[in-house]
């Protein structure tokens, strides 16, 4: 059994697209090509044979596996046919599973965890956004092709919500710092990569010099995170969701479900607060308290102007 792989996906990472003929299949291939993305093919059994965007289309996994091989599988599978699918990737040998299916019932969910387990495979997901690493690869349905957005940098971030995310990488390119990575963990109850995993990732990451993690009410994760974090020399600004929500109250992902203190905003940002991590109230003091962060730091970050030109390296920490 491979050990699970790391998150970060690059320009030699190769890919599978489950569902790739399908429009939105469709849709995201063509823009992870145009990113750079190496895309070795796609799996719909009844288009088995034929040719897609230039890629061979297979049967299942497990037979794309044999001729075309690849260590990441993406599903863009209907919710109701998506635990078959993440045990063909399983079984196929797929290090690593991008599940963007939201609404998968709870039992099928177990057994894709279950089956990850028995085979190795890590699973992002189920209801993640994807992966992007700026100027290399994206799987997934963030728009890792879009330069406005997205730009290599020297700051992580993580994310369960897409939407979220989205917004604190436009702001990180506008304010000329740009992302080493993207991890969007997701935000199903029970998801297969936490919060906690990320940022040990990020903390591994030679391309790496802060983070910014992007929480939100409900479960325990950035908690746990938060443990982790009290170990980082790295530079760690969170940002919260959720801080006016009544007790008990889910908001917007079925994990952000608060019981009694467990889970609360309080207990969160106390976590990350009492760990070193510096925490804000809006997504719109981040960009600050990412720069207060590195001021004096020997960081090594790509220079991106707000105009989106300029994507050289700049050994300088910002001014």
């Amino acid at each position: 059994m491979n050990p699970p792989m790391n998150l970060i996906v690059r320009r030699s990472t190769k890919v599978l697209v489950q569902g790739m003929t399908g429009k939105q299949g469709t849709f995201w291939t063509e823009k992870m090509i145009e990113c750079g993305t190496c895309v070795v093919g796609g799996v719909n059994p009844k288009r088995a044979g034929e040719s897609h965007l230039g890629l061979p289309v297979f049967a299942t996994a497990r037979k794309a596996m044999d001729e075309e091989p690849f260590e990441v599988a993406v599903m863009f599978i209907p919710p109701l046919m998506a635990k078959a699918a993440a045990i063909d990737a399983a079984e196929a040998g797929a290090r690593l599973l991008v599940a963007l299916t939201e609404h998968i019932p709870a039992h099928d969910v177990m057994e894709m965890h279950a089956a990850a387990r028995a085979s190795g495979m890590r699973i992002v997901g189920p209801n993640t956004a994807g992966l992007v690493t700026p100027g290399e690869a994206f799987v997934g349905i963030m728009p890792g092709h879009n330069s406005n957005v997205f730009r290599p940098g020297r700051v992580g971030v993580i994310s369960r919500s897409g939407s979220l995310g989205t917004l604190i990488c436009l702001n990180l390119t506008r304010a000329g710092l740009g992302q080493s990575a993207f991890l969007g963990i997701g935000g199903d109850p029970m998801i297969g990569t936490t919060t906690r995993d990320a940022l040990q990732a990020l903390d591994a990451d030679a391309n790496t010099d802060a983070v910014v993690l992007v929480g939100e009410i409900g479960g325990s994760m950035e908690e746990e995170a938060a443990e982790y974090a009290a170990t980082m020399t790295k530079p760690v600004v969170s940002f919260i969701a959720g801080r006016a929500s009544p007790a008990g109250k889910k908001m917007g992902h079925a994990g952000a479900i608060v019981s009694g203190d467990k889970g609360s905003y309080a207990s969160k940002r106390r976590a990350l607060e009492d760990a070193g991590a510096r925490v804000v109230d809006t997504p719109g003091e981040i960009v600050g308290a990412v720069r207060a962060a590195l001021q004096g730091r020997p960081a090594r970050f790509s220079k991106v102007s707000e105009e989106g030109a300029g994507m050289e390296r700049d050994m300088s920490a910002p001014s």
